[in-house]
């Protein structure tokens, strides 16, 4: 085998992959109608309720070919009655890609604007719940991305349930990474790509979901062909196969990443990415700076640091340095206020962490950033 240059990203997605998950991909050509093929998407399809712990006779997976987002389409498109509305939790910017994809839809939705900061107020949900009894859907982000907030999905999930709805949940940076027990967290649908927390390539994506939800989903209107998911699962249901042409090579990597993640081990992988981030944070505050989430409700996953007030400051400058050196970061995604993240996603251990913050160190001597790290106030 070749040497594959190791890049280490530190960005909230796509992860730092194994060789062996590169290679993976190294097939021989295959139609992917074939009896052969179809069994590595069966078991595919079963590895991911392992994953969070689903019973197979409740519910199943569907395999989509695209990125995160077409997850949040085919749920909010697919799986709306008529006459009934979405309640999306909306404090992070993915929550807020939901509003977006209701809006181009016409979907009747409810915005339930909330700070970024700062977990949801159960009462605000509730009270929004008995004030709308025609909704149908409560839809959130487990793990908000752009600023590292971890949402309480379980207690979340009493509550939509306790008023007869189904709660469908964005684990799409948080799925594989952070335990999840689909039903003991109370979740109805989840989904994520295969690009975070399976560590494998862009390019699959899937959902998991009871299987009586999608089946009654089948009466409900028709707002897209291709993201659908009632007929994309009934055609994983009498053939096996995904109704249009799959992601050959990407979901021969997903096979190798599946492999690999139950060969660590649920606990093991979150302990890793934990320790992972203890480092980041660790280093990060102490050369002075500070997250923007605090502490006990961050993720473990995603350090949002608040830039300095420096005027020799220059993110882009730092992350080109970072970059030419083999280290990714990311700028923020919070409004009207500066960030950067460094992430502990991907096939990364605390020796990645330490070279890092050798270039990150070299890199804000050369600029002449000041150490400790000021802001204003």
């Amino acid at each position: 085998m070749n040497i594959i240059k190791r890049n280490i990203l530190l960005n909230p997605g796509p992860a730092t992959t194994t060789n062996s998950v590169k290679y993976a991909q190294i097939v021989p050509d295959i139609c992917p109608r074939e009896k052969e093929f179809v069994s590595v998407m069966k078991q595919i399809r079963r590895d991911l309720l392992r994953i969070v712990h689903a019973d197979v006779n409740e519910y199943t997976s569907v395999l989509f070919c695209g990125s995160g987002t077409i997850n949040m389409d085919i749920c909010l498109n697919s799986l709306l009655p008529k006459n009934k509305k979405v309640l999306i939790i909306n404090n992070g910017a993915y929550s807020q890609r939901a509003v977006e994809i209701c809006k181009y839809y016409g979907l009747p939705f409810i915005n339930l604007k909330l700070s970024i900061k700062n977990i949801p107020n159960l009462c605000i949900i509730e009270k929004k719940l008995k004030e709308n009894p025609d909704i149908y859907i409560v839809y959130t982000t487990h793990h908000e991305t752009g600023s590292g907030l971890l949402n309480p999905i379980k207690d979340i999930g009493k509550l939509v349930h306790k008023y007869n709805a189904i709660f469908v949940v964005d684990t799409t940076s948080s799925f594989a990474m952070i335990p999840i027990d689909i039903k003991k967290d109370n979740i109805d649908f989840c989904m994520a790509s295969s690009q975070k927390g399976l560590m494998a390539m862009t390019g699959l994506s899937f959902l998991i979901g009871k299987k009586t939800l999608i089946e009654k989903s089948k009466n409900y209107p028709t707002r897209s062909y291709y993201c659908n998911l009632y007929l994309q699962y009934e055609y994983f249901e009498k053939t096996g196969q995904m109704h249009f042409t799959p992601p050959v090579q990407t979901i021969y990597a997903a096979k190798q990443a599946l492999k690999e993640y139950f060969d660590e081990g649920e606990k093991n992988k979150y302990e890793r990415h934990k320790r992972v981030f203890d480092l980041i944070s660790y280093n990060l505050k102490r050369l002075g700076f500070e997250s923007f989430i605090k502490e006990e409700n961050q993720s473990k996953l995603v350090f949002s640091a608040i830039t300095p007030n420096d005027k020799n400051w220059n993110f882009n400058k730092i992350h080109d340095y970072c970059y030419k050196n083999g280290f990714t970061i990311y700028p923020g995604k919070i409004p009207k206020l500066n960030t950067f993240r460094v992430c502990s996603l991907g096939a990364i251990d605390i020796e990645d962490i330490k070279n890092f913050f050798v270039v990150f160190n070299k890199a804000l001597k050369k600029y002449k950033i000041s150490v400790p790290i000021k802001y204003k106030g």
